[in-house]
């Protein structure tokens, strides 16, 4: 089905014009096992969407004939080989005309189910003026250990957004908010060349970059918009179940990060994103400092317990116990144990990858 099919049109002069128009985007590819709890909890809204389209990207299982069954538009993409950059593209080029400055678009993964007041929360925000609402996530069950060290890892993001009062680095990929004439201002400054080309048509999202949202956000705060991801806006989202699922996607998200820095150089936006950059490069050479240290010191007289040492090792237990308190006590414990180093050190791999990749312009994937 064509976007205009379902006849989300502009709302000028028509009734119910203080209320903005509310259409959600769902990119799926291959998500036929997900795409009904997406939709369900879709419908579960406190304020639920005026039109839903699933953007069937490159399917070779039933998600069209799922999303269908569940009573939603679908869309299928022409000739996409941009992953889901270049299918949001598609689908903005043809419902944004159709729709009022005011209106607004929410996109969201399909491997994600947003809690019941996520659409009304979002929308408050969107009426006090931010140019993009994201949301908080907690990782879905399932995948053994890994897993759950993924859902450790996103309670202590989501505990760290809602002390800074929903402030955030990045409106992540998961499910954020925009009013239409947000998103026709990135079109219009990609065209004049106040923000990067991407893919030289005007398109929302930059199609040549491996981090879409991380590069959109840039591109918002870069036109002087605010914004933010609320305690409101809470959603689960599916977790990586392997540990090799997990490099990949860590791999991309890190370079990805990088290389939108260098992207866009140092500007008054991203001098904060260039710091954490600089503050993760410290961790992983201290990392390994900390690990080499480790290794050679049984040959050098054997290892010699500091004072000094024991205190920052006691800092860095109760730091892990605190900030995973979201879970529960029981996970605060676990914590104590210090297990999560396996991810720590995980992670700070991938970060090292990254950096080199980035740095000798390895050939990219997704």
């Amino acid at each position: 089905m064509s976007v205009s099919a379902a006849q989300p049109a502009s709302r000028t002069g028509r009734h119910r014009a203080e209320s903005p128009r509310v259409v959600v985007l769902v990119p799926a590819h291959n998500e036929e096992a997900r795409i009904g709890d997406t939709l369900t909890a879709l419908r579960c809204q406190g304020r639920e969407p005026d039109h839903v389209i699933v953007v069937c990207d490159n399917c070779t299982d039933d998600t069209e004939l799922a999303a269908t069954a569940a009573g939603v538009e679908t869309m299928c993409t022409t000739g996409n080989t941009a992953k889901k950059a270049g299918a949001l593209n598609q689908a903005l080029e043809r419902l944004l005309p159709l729709l009022d400055d005011d209106d607004v678009v929410l996109v969201q993964d399909a491997d994600s189910a947003l809690d019941e007041g996520f659409i009304a929360t979002a929308l408050a925000h969107i009426r006090k003026g931010y140019g993009g609402v994201g949301g908080v996530f907690r990782g879905s069950a399932g995948g053994g250990f890994v897993g759950h060290l993924q859902r450790n890892e996103y309670a202590r993001y989501a505990r760290d957004v809602h002390r800074l009062g929903g402030r955030c680095l990045v409106l992540t990929g998961t499910a954020a908010m925009f009013r239409a004439g947000t998103l026709r201002a990135v079109s219009r400054a990609r065209l004049d060349g106040r923000l990067p080309a991407g893919d030289g048509r005007g398109g929302v999202y930059d199609t040549t970059v491996l981090t879409e949202d991380n590069e959109l956000t840039f591109a918002l705060l870069h036109l002087g918009f605010r914004v933010i991801s609320p305690a409101g806006c809470a959603l689960e989202t599916e977790v990586m179940t392997s540990w090799r699922a997990l490099w990949r996607q860590r791999l991309r998200w890190k370079r990805g990060a990088v290389e939108n820095c260098f992207q866009y150089g140092l500007t008054r936006v991203t001098w904060r994103y260039w710091g954490r950059q600089a503050f993760t490069f410290a961790g992983v050479l201290v990392s390994l400092a900390y690990l080499l240290t480790m290794a050679v010191a049984p040959f050098l007289g054997g290892l010699q317990v500091q004072p000094a040492w024991l205190a920052l090792s006691a800092i860095f237990v109760v730091e892990r116990v605190v900030t995973v308190r979201y879970r529960g006590w029981r996970h605060m414990l676990l914590a104590a144990c210090m297990y999560e180093l396996v991810l720590d050190y995980f992670l700070q791999a991938c970060h090292a990858k990254a950096y080199f990749d980035a740095v000798r312009r390895a050939r990219r994937s997704w």
